[in-house]
Order: structure tokens, then sequence, then C-alpha cells
């Protein structure tokens, strides 16, 4: 599998990675849910492995990148429907609450 291929998958996931992250370490800080989030990418990635083979000339550039798109996702799920509590609409003049 191509390092592209391989690239494009591990984004695929990045909404999945920082659901995960964000049950699981609940009572941490943003930037330990960030690195939690990070450490999974790149180990999907395998990026060390990417770093000794060359398909990534330039490492640092490639984590920040890394960090944008977890920032960017983040960003977009806070603004959505998923990071809103959900509103209870309460029944009142029915059967139900009499």
């Amino acid at each position: 599998m191509s390092f592209l291929t391989k690239l494009i998958q591990a984004i695929a996931f990045v909404p999945s990675i920082v659901t995960a992250v964000k049950n699981c370490f609940q009572d941490h800080s943003g930037s330990e849910k960030k690195n939690a989030a990070m450490s999974f990418l790149q180990g999907a990635l395998s990026m060390a492995d990417a770093v000794s083979s060359k398909q990534i000339v330039d490492e640092v550039t490639f984590r920040n990148g890394l960090s944008k798109i977890v920032d960017g996702t983040v960003e977009c799920l806070n603004a959505s429907v998923w990071a809103k509590p959900q509103m209870s609409v309460p029944i009142t003049g029915t059967a139900l609450t009499q």
C-alpha cells in the first residue's frame, strides 16, 4: 500500500479517533487529549517507518500538518450536533404527565 493511500485512510479515521479519545480521556486536559489523538494517528500511519524510508522528508512539518487536521476535526465536531447536549422536550398536558 502506498504511503498516500495510507495517509488518506488515516485521515478518514480522525473523527473516530477524536471521539474515542474524548470518551476515554474525559478528565484530561485538551492538550493531553490532542497528544493521545496524535499518537494514535502517527501509529496508524507507521510514521517512524515512513520517516526512515524517506516517504516523509520533513517530519516536523508533517507533524504540524497532522496537528492541524486534528484541530480542524475537533473544531468541526464542536460546532456540530456531536458536541451539543441533547435537549429533552417536556411533554405536558398529556396522559403521560398526569
